[in-house]
């Protein structure tokens, strides 16, 4: 896998942070502040997109391609794959599945204030803002020529790309997929709708690091995130063929939606809980095996209150005694490509043996009662974790993972 994050570049940095506890959320930088409340972001201020593409073509993308672009090229150079210029069939072997929610949204945002303002138009506004387009970019720069496309489901983008590369495996299209998540909806149109929906954090807090909260009491909405996620997926048999350095399982998954609401979560939470449920039959896993549970704790009062209780449906008095964090405390709520961002946070804690705590959580929410690993890592080797999603628009998405290795 390959990490561009807002508290570390590379898989390695990224996770060593959030075993550290370290957050990425800063003061807002490089947009227009004015009129906003919110002053907060997690952005990925260390890195230089120079380092993955030349200039000229950085004007053309929205800012999540060069970052897909270099979390995609280390995932391949740690599954080592080398793909010759002249080496077709070899580029045939691969195809790209990328997750993303508000995919070229800010890019567009920016090419239609020059237009309205300016007078010009230009068509990047089509070849980069139109969400299909975004993987062409991975495929174009790294030569992948087995299918690219384009998973938009809102914060459930990226987990369901990574399940949709694993069935192109399992049904014989692709024996290898580059899969995960990407997204940059850190502008100030995109930022004023979430405060006009009134779930973004809009607190003035002395240290921003403290701006993202799951769980705790004193919570006051979201911190929007930015970053990307990208693994390497492929069949067992084929992996183990080359060698391969098997981080973890794709074991089990499954979506459901609530048909409820654009925004929000039905709260009889009879669907995410059937999400988990399934994830973990196809997985052929008991509930008492789950050693782990990655949360999609988005710092909402609405969404942990409900996933709360999700779990404690799922999971009944085991509830309790599973340990359970929230990465988005540390690196804010990336969107669409907060689902892999989850998972990769996961796979590391299983390889390093520390599950990443929940940071900022001080002050306990009755009705968010389990154990969020609070503020500290916990030592623990886990063989089987669940990783979990909930989307706009009543979307519900959950990966089983087995440990690899």
């Amino acid at each position: 896998m390959g990490v561009v994050s807002p508290n570390g570049i590379g898989a390695e940095n990224f996770g060593r942070a959030c075993i550290a506890g370290r957050s990425g959320v800063v003061r807002l930088q490089g947009i227009d502040t004015t009129g906003l409340k919110t002053s907060v972001a997690a952005q990925v201020l260390d890195f230089d997109p120079l380092s993955v593409m030349e200039v000229a073509e950085i004007r053309r993308v929205p800012r999540m391609i060069p970052m897909a672009l270099a979390a995609s090229r280390e995932a391949m150079l740690q599954a080592r794959l080398e793909l010759a210029e002249d080496d077709i069939e070899a580029q045939r072997e691969i195809g790209c599945a990328l997750g993303t929610g508000g995919g070229g949204l800010a890019f567009v945002e920016e090419q239609y204030k020059t237009f309205f303002l300016e007078g010009k138009g230009s068509l990047f506004s089509i070849t980069a803002g139109t969400h299909g387009n975004l993987s062409s970019e991975l495929s174009i720069a790294l030569r992948l020529r087995g299918p690219s496309h384009v998973l938009s489901t809102g914060c459930a983008s990226s987990t369901d790309a990574i399940a949709y590369a694993a069935m192109l495996i399992r049904a014989g299209t692709a024996p290898m997929m580059l899969a995960g998540g990407a997204d940059s909806p850190v502008s100030r149109g995109i930022l004023t709708a979430f405060e006009k929906m009134r779930v973004v954090s809009t607190r003035r807090w002395d240290d921003p690091r403290e701006a993202s909260r799951p769980f705790s009491a004193d919570r006051d909405g979201f911190v929007l995130g930015e970053g990307a996620w990208m693994f390497v997926l492929e069949e067992f048999e084929h992996a183990q063929a080359r060698g391969a350095t098997i981080l973890a399982e794709v074991a089990g998954y499954a979506s459901t939606c609530d048909a409820y609401h654009r925004v929000q979560i039905a709260p009889q939470t009879l669907e995410p809980v059937r999400a988990m449920e399934l994830a973990m039959m196809e997985a052929g896993v008991a509930k008492d095996e789950v050693g782990y549970v990655n949360l999609h704790g988005t710092s909402t009062d609405l969404n942990d209150r409900m996933e709360t209780a999700a779990l404690k449906k799922c999971f009944g008095e085991l509830a309790g005694r599973i340990p359970m964090s929230s990465t988005k405390s540390m690196i804010g709520h990336p969107q669409g490509a907060c689902g892999a961002a989850g998972i990769a946070a996961t796979v590391m804690s299983m390889q390093l043996e520390q599950l990443h705590p929940t940071i900022n959580l001080t002050t306990p929410d009755p009705e968010c009662d389990l154990d969020y690993i609070p503020n500290v890592a916990r030592a623990r080797r886990v063989e089987v974790a669940l990783c979990n999603c909930i989307a706009f628009g009543s979307k519900n998405s959950a990966m089983v993972l087995r440990r690899g290795g």
